[in-house]
């Protein structure tokens, strides 16, 4: 009983692991286009990933709102 107690144990910091792994890049991303790293959490929803990543691509990023402002100055 205690091996399989160990066992589901190792699995799940596996699974976090491999949780943070996933998030972590996509929070990066999030954050050096200058917004919020909160929206990186719905990567692991199926379907809204891809959803995200889309609007990640084609969302005006605040810090091109901040490029743009500094250059017309």
């Amino acid at each position: 009983m205690e091996q399989q107690m160990d066992g589901s144990f190792s699995q799940l910091i596996l699974f976090a692991i491999v949780i943070f792994f996933s998030i972590w890049p996509f929070w990066r991303i999030w954050k050096r286009t200058g917004h919020s790293g909160w929206p990186s959490l719905l990567i692991m929803i199926p379907l809204v990933n891809i959803a995200m990543i889309y609007v990640l691509a084609f969302k005006a990023w605040p810090i091109e709102k901040e490029a743009d402002e500094s250059t017309d100055g």
